[in-house]
């Protein structure tokens, strides 16, 4: 086992499963993908005015996200060591953008690190609890997801095939939010360091960043601006949908994005690219939408949250002096998930001339 890890963590080793991945994704979409020429084809009727609506739709979802973040810090930190809006909204940029681009999900805790660099004169555990307000807003999602998920299943034409992973999904949303309510009215302990198992230590900070849930009216505010993200969502796919000359109705694009999200659940090559579209074109021809069609309207979708996470990930990114080269070099060492990997990444983070700079000052 030990040789397999360490074979593991050498770049070669992932480089080549990496390309094996995609190569296999390409056979398999060429081979058993749909006709590319109708592909194409459907490309020729796009009203590339509905696009620019959608992109739009998806910047302003992005931003009630943030904002329901802002609302969970507000709960998880002490007042007078509240962020900035400005800040929180850079560092949720740069998480966007480290998702986007770099694997293994290193955004959560890049935004982390952007933000405590912004809280210096912060107390001791802080980092703690940012990383736990992060979980409790990845939580958050749980109850809109939870709520269109039940709405699609009464309103929307859904497969046989898609039945049973949509019930499947409700119910974890629902037992995993219950759980975390109840976590969080036991109350949260200090954050513990030594002699405690990373799982334990993971869930204590997980239980101070839920601190949130035991406020009526901010989880309510945290939780209502996170269903006004899914919504602007929602509204993005229904938008594109007519950018494509579809015409179904809203519950159809709610299948859609539901089955979206269920379908990049499981990374298995980058962007799941194919089984995306592939989950949502299946879907769609039940209101006569030919394959080709919903294929290439899936190929949009995804660039669309694609281009909206990269292009506002690069404007944080020049506002906080941080280079994509050190978001890909923090992705090549071990990847830590705890607080002593929210420093480390926050040593990263800092510009070459101010590490200069403090080595001078020494």
């Amino acid at each position: 086992m030990k040789l397999l890890g360490r074979a593991w963590g050498s770049i070669w080793v992932q480089a080549g499963v990496l390309v094996a991945l995609v190569l296999v994704a390409l056979t398999v979409l060429w081979w058993r993908g749909p006709d590319w020429g109708a592909v194409w084809d459907a490309f020729h009727i796009v009203t590339w005015s509905w696009i620019a609506l959608a992109l739009g739709l998806n910047v302003v979802s992005t931003l009630f996200r943030a904002l329901s973040w802002r609302m969970t810090l507000g709960q998880a930190l002490p007042q007078e060591h509240q962020p900035q809006l400005v800040h929180v909204l850079s560092a949720f940029g740069v998480g966007l953008f480290a998702n986007a681009v770099v694997p293994g999900r290193l955004g959560e805790l890049a935004r982390v690190a952007v933000l405590r660099r912004h809280l210096p004169d912060a107390p001791p555990g802080t980092s703690a609890a940012l990383v736990g307000s992060v979980f409790a807003h990845r939580l958050f999602d749980l109850v809109p997801a939870t709520i269109l998920v039940v709405w699609v299943l009464l309103t929307a034409e859904v497969p046989h095939w898609a039945i049973v992973a949509l019930l499947i999904v409700a119910a974890v949303g629902l037992a995993l939010f219950t759980v975390a309510w109840m976590s969080a009215k036991r109350g949260h302990r200090p954050v513990m360091r030594d002699g405690v198992s990373s799982v334990r230590h993971l869930l204590s900070m997980a239980r101070q960043g839920l601190t949130v849930l035991k406020e009526p009216l901010p989880l309510a505010a945290a939780v209502l601006l996170q269903c006004l993200g899914w919504l602007m969502q929602l509204l993005a796919v229904f938008v594109t949908m007519q950018a494509f000359g579809i015409d179904a109705p809203l519950p159809a694009a709610g299948l859609v994005l539901v089955l979206m999200n269920i379908a990049t659940i499981v990374p298995l090559w980058p962007g799941n690219v194919g089984l995306v579209q592939a989950a949502v074109a299946l879907p769609l021809r039940n209101y006569g939408v030919p394959y080709a069609t919903g294929f290439a309207f899936g190929l949009v979708l995804q660039a669309l949250e694609m281009l909206c996470g990269v292009g506002l990930g690069l404007i944080a990114l020049a506002r906080e002096g941080i280079s994509v080269a050190v978001l890909r070099r923090m992705s090549d060492d071990d990847e830590p998930r705890d607080v002593d990997g929210v420093h480390e990444l926050m040593e990263d983070l800092e510009p070459e001339s101010a590490r200069e700079a403090a080595s001078l000052s020494r």
